[in-house]
């Protein structure tokens, strides 16, 4: 079977809003998520975003997300971070594959993903189909639905690449926040 034709401009818009995400830091939380109390830094873990496919060789995008505390209630929280909850990649790249499934089917749309030089395994697509998070606002591009947050995404590297330090509420903001549905873990608890 033959790939889907992309047109090169999607693909590197969308490559460009994926690459400025490698290595960022999130490290922000506004209170415990779970009560509301204040937090105290725990540690920082190193999660993946998304692989890319550059010239052949898959390349691992990176994030590191700063973990707290709660000092009132003992819960572990994340930083603000670009994931939707129980997820193991970027948001972003979900909103493409669920703009993408909602006119197609969910195997053409992650062919067109991988089309596109975001490497995802099928069954991660299967897991993460039946997955959607209301508003995500979209728009047509060369006759693909793509979410406005790669757009914007893009044109925050356009911006940062002179600056060399991207804004991250600013890029949080782009993806709408999507840790902000995270619940709060508290140790020793089973979650469901």
């Amino acid at each position: 079977m033959h790939p889907p034709r992309i047109p090169p401009m999607i693909r590197d818009l969308i490559q460009t809003a994926v690459l400025l995400f490698d290595n960022l830091e999130f490290t922000t939380i506004s209170g415990c998520p779970r009560c509301g109390g204040p937090v105290q830094g725990y540690d920082t873990k190193t999660k993946k975003f998304a692989t890319l496919t550059e010239n052949e060789k898959d390349r691992s995008i990176t994030v590191r997300v700063k973990r707290f505390t709660c000092r009132s209630c003992g819960a572990l929280c994340y930083a603000d971070e670009p994931f939707y909850p129980d997820t193991r990649i970027g948001s972003p790249v979900i909103d493409i594959f669920s703009s993408l499934s909602a006119t197609m089917p969910a195997s053409r749309a992650g062919r067109v993903i991988d089309t596109l030089g975001i490497r995802v395994d099928r069954t991660t697509w299967k897991n993460y189909r039946d997955l959607r998070y209301s508003d995500i606002p979209e728009m047509d591009m060369f006759g693909m639905r793509l979410p406005v947050s790669i757009m914007v995404l893009s044109g925050i590297a356009a911006r940062s690449s002179d600056l060399n330090h991207p804004d991250i509420q600013e890029i949080l903001a782009a993806c709408a926040y999507p840790s902000a549905r995270h619940p709060a873990r508290v140790p020793g608890q089973n979650q469901k």
